[in-house]
């Protein structure tokens, strides 16, 4: 059974999602319709340079799990920093009524609140899972390398 959690990330993701459609369309909000409609999709070329960029980790001699953890951090953060840089886009636009802008930034707050934690999640089991793992000192060095590249 799938059970959402009011504090995860996801559950948060879907709150700021359901209200933004809400206050456009000020009617009530199918919850399964609004699932639906959260979908992140890379084009071909963003597909290939994804697998070039985490050629590194799939290269090391670290367990699996850690490498999809690494994997999924690098996604985050990429993520945030494309988030990061619409928030700012959105700030400086001169053309945006202040009403558009306020919703628009609070939107992108929510998401960048919502990766954050996702993030700090992934952190957190990437450092359980290397604990567990009982990896050597080299590979140790490894993942700290390959977190910061």
């Amino acid at each position: 059974m799938l059970r959402l959690e009011t504090n995860s990330p996801l559950y948060r993701v879907d709150e700021a999602v359901r209200r933004r459609v809400a206050r456009e369309e000020d009617a009530p909000v199918d919850l399964d319709a609004v699932r639906q409609g959260i979908r992140v999709s890379l084009s071909e070329l963003g597909k290939a340079r994804a697998a070039q960029k985490n050629d590194d980790i799939d290269q090391s001699n670290l367990p699996d799990g850690i490498k999809e953890l690494l994997k999924l951090i690098r996604a985050l953060k990429a993520q945030i920093a494309e988030r990061q840089a619409e928030l700012q886009a959105i700030a400086a636009d001169q053309s945006l009524d202040e009403e558009n802008r306020l919703q628009r930034l609070e939107a992108l707050r929510g998401e960048l609140a919502s990766l954050q934690g996702a993030l700090s999640s992934a952190n957190l089991n990437l450092a359980k899972a290397t604990r567990d793992a009982g990896l050597s000192d080299e590979q140790s060095l490894e993942v700290g390398k390959l977190l910061n590249a």
